[in-house]
């Protein structure tokens, strides 16, 4: 996104950025850039909502009750902003802001008071759930087409879109974006969906940490992506090794982010990712990162179908190699 980072890992959007010393640690350990958990505009309406019910709660049960106590207000948005303004003053490494909004001028105001805070870039989630039948898949995508356009317009730092897959054509959607003049795509967003459990019959949102090969879906986009858009990629999702990183590497993304290995690891994780992937470029002979970056996108690769669906048939063909390392019994 025009970013100068001294390598190519990231820490993505968590609670993480709550504790001052991890991320001191982090810091300490190598991490290149920071991106600050999301403002989300349904939070803030919510807290709103919460504490004008527990302020008027009691006050007419005496009547100086009402007269008493001062007016006061939710704080909204500031709090937040606060303590991404306190990240970033505080940190050595670049801070991403990263907002999630609801309404197509909450999206623009919630950016442009971002910016204020003097984060290096912003990175805007776009997700839709859609809730009725009438609504078209275009419909959404040219909504949020025009919300990213409107915040493009109206803040000078980079902006990146941190994308769900669920889109008909992923591609397509990206090249529409690229053209507006979108800085960066993190691929793909992690959502929290729900559960129920049978025994209470009743919902329940597990909080789970990304698993060893979510990253896959990011591999494959990556590859596609490297050389046909002008913004950079950003691959996400289950980055659990400096093997993955690697991986992510060669298919094309220019920097990864994690989380779920942060939290299961601590942070020397990054130390230690950063020490193989030096060592994995000096034993192949690399100087740079740029050596093998996109060595296996598709543009790069003479197989053509590398990506394609063809490679479902050829793996199809060799299902007998699975009855060996899980036999039968």
């Amino acid at each position: 996104m025009g970013l100068k980072l001294k390598n190519p890992l990231i820490l993505g959007a968590s609670n993480l950025v709550n504790k001052p010393d991890v991320i001191k640690q982090l810091e300490e350990a190598g991490i290149a850039a920071i991106v600050y958990k999301s403002l989300f505009e349904e939070q803030i309406q919510l807290e709103s909502l919460q504490f004008e019910d527990e302020l008027h709660e009691y006050e007419e049960r005496h009547a100086e009750m009402t007269s008493i106590f001062p007016d006061l207000e939710h704080a909204g948005p500031k709090e937040h902003l606060f303590n991404v303004k306190t990240l970033k003053q505080n940190s050595s490494v670049p801070v991403i802001a990263s907002l999630n909004a609801i309404y197509e001028t909450s999206w623009v105001e919630y950016a442009k008071e971002l910016e204020k805070t003097g984060v290096d870039a912003l990175e805007v989630n776009l997700y839709a759930n859609p809730g009725y039948f009438e609504v078209s898949g275009s419909g959404i995508e040219e909504k949020q087409i025009l919300i990213v356009e409107n915040i493009k317009k109206a803040v000078k730092i980079p902006v990146s879109v941190k994308l769900s897959p669920f889109y008909t054509n992923t591609l397509n959607f990206i090249k529409k974006l690229d053209e507006v003049g979108v800085d960066g795509y993190v691929l793909f967003n992690r959502f929290f969906q729900p559960d129920i459990d049978i025994e209470e019959e009743l919902f329940h949102y597990p909080w789970d940490l990304s698993q060893a090969k979510d990253h896959q879906l990011s591999l494959r986009y990556a590859g596609l992506l490297y050389g046909n858009i002008d913004a950079s990629v950003c691959a996400s999702r289950g980055i659990s090794d400096s093997k993955d990183v690697i991986k992510m590497l060669l298919a094309g993304a220019d920097v990864v982010q994690v989380v779920s290995a942060i939290y299961r690891n601590q942070p020397p994780f990054v130390e230690k990712v950063l020490r193989e992937l030096a060592d994995w470029m000096d034993a192949k002979g690399y100087k740079s990162l740029d050596d093998f970056r996109g060595k296996l996108s598709r543009k790069n690769l003479k197989d053509p179908f590398a990506y394609q669906r063809a490679q479902y048939v050829d793996i199809l063909m060799k299902s007998e190699e699975v009855f060996k390392k899980y036999p039968m019994v």
